[in-house]
């Protein structure tokens, strides 16, 4: 290299520098924007994988019937997988969250093969399960190995899970911004962490790209009529959110007092699956119908097209229930769209607005109280519903929240910041500090 080339180099290395040191958001950004390319690739692709996976489960399943008497078999080999050798990466969604909150050990990477087998073998002998919580673990364990790759310091790999856990969730349902905002706002009830918004954003958006370039086709719903907004409709949304507050704080009780029971009934782990796969698979064949079952797409999309009837989402909610207390594996997030789509389609019954409108406000608005992530929800209502029912959504979701009071699916969910003012002694606890 001659002189001349040299002097060059040692220049363009020191305006770079300069540059750098005079405005440090763009060496931010770079490192970031990199980190976010693959955690989106990834995160997307596994979802992709995923999903079709998923698909091609369920339907043959539903071509198949009989493989649901083998539920019970099915949830003994899951039971066993986790116990002897997934014991570190059963905790799913609330290690990742944890890790958050107190960054230890790299995750291990067999969380993400485990939770997709497991959630495979769920969906295809008829559990009923979602598929949330499967794209967020493999997210997450696939993201947390550039820790060490790109020397990632403590705060910068809690960064790096919220980026994971939002790449999971906007790529498994095609909602990228809802993805961002879930990330940045489930690990703490209440804040929102602002300095991982770029890496949250960033890893949605590419993560729905990464999916959509599989051509996987996610599930659209449309709602036919969306009143004016005047103060009866405010009123009937207020009530409905009410509803939709009660159930998801019924369902996060009642699935870890369920939880708590296999447990304290059953001691050996794998055993337990097998007394949830008996009891869901006597009810499908007991009931004639796998309507219950599964993720249960069909029937959120009749909620949007006819007024259903009232026993819908407590069925789903009891089938739920038993079949991850009992340590099946999946997520809880789709059921409870389904859950909260059907309630709201029935409280047509009785509120005045329509069903569709309501099955709408219903499937975000449980999911809003049950994870007390209102934000998130309403903008996942605007991404699937339209913008014209954004008020609509967002009253809904708000009450939701602020009635499921300090409850949650997820336990190592943290209170940042109290609900009410007569709760602030619990700011800082966590969920399962009151379990």
């Amino acid at each position: 290299m001659s002189k001349s080339q040299r002097t060059l180099v040692k220049k363009t290395v020191f305006h770079t520098h300069f540059f750098f040191r005079k405005f440090p958001a763009f060496l931010y950004i770079l490192k970031w924007l990199c980190i976010s390319i693959i955690i989106g690739a990834l995160a997307g692709t596994a979802s992709a994988g995923f999903l079709q996976s998923l698909e091609w489960a369920t339907n043959f399943r539903e071509n198949h019937l009989w493989l649901i008497a083998l539920l019970p078999v099915a949830g003994f080999l899951i039971g066993l997988l986790y116990y002897y050798f997934g014991k570190d990466v059963e905790a799913g969604n609330n290690l990742l969250i944890d890790t958050i909150h107190e960054p230890k050990g790299i995750i291990p990477f067999k969380m993400a093969p485990f939770v997709y087998l497991g959630t495979i073998v769920t969906h295809f002998f008829g559990g009923s399960a979602g598929r949330e919580g499967t794209a967020l673990q493999m997210a997450g364990a696939i993201a947390d190995q550039l820790t060490r790759p790109f020397k990632l310091d403590r705060n910068e790999r809690k960064i790096l899970i919220i980026a994971a856990i939002a790449a999971g969730f906007g790529s498994v349902f095609g909602t990228p911004l809802a993805g961002a905002v879930f990330g940045l706002e489930v690990f703490l009830m209440g804040r929102i962490r602002y300095n991982a918004i770029f890496p949250a954003f960033a890893s949605a958006i590419l993560a729905d790209w990464a999916t959509n370039l599989w051509n996987v086709q996610h599930t659209h719903y449309h709602i036919d009529f969306i009143p004016k907004l005047e103060l009866l409709p405010i009123l009937y949304s207020i009530l409905a959110g009410i509803a939709f507050g009660i159930c998801a704080a019924a369902f996060s009780k009642i699935i870890h007092w369920m939880g708590s029971v296999f447990k304290s009934k059953i001691k050996y782990p794998p055993f337990r699956p097998i007394v949830g796969g008996i009891i869901i698979a006597l009810a499908v064949f007991a009931m004639d119908t796998t309507r219950y079952i599964g993720l249960g797409i069909p029937v959120i999309a009749e909620s949007f097209e006819k007024q259903l009837p009232l026993y819908d989402f407590a069925l789903k909610m009891i089938f739920t229930i038993v079949t991850l207390s009992a340590g099946f594996k999946g997520g809880e997030v789709t059921p409870l769209f389904f859950i909260g789509a059907t309630l709201g389609s029935a409280l047509s019954l009785f509120i005045p607005l329509p069903f569709g409108l309501l099955a709408g406000m219903g499937f975000v608005a449980v999911f809003a109280g049950a994870t007390n992530t209102p934000l998130a929800c309403m903008l996942m209502g605007i991404e699937l519903f339209g913008a014209e029912s954004g008020v609509y959504v967002a009253i809904a979701c708000v009450v939701s929240y602020l009635l499921s009071g300090h409850n949650s699916i997820y336990t190592k969910q943290k209170i940042g910041e109290a609900k009410n003012s007569r709760f602030e002694n619990q700011q800082d606890s966590s969920i399962s500090d009151f379990l």
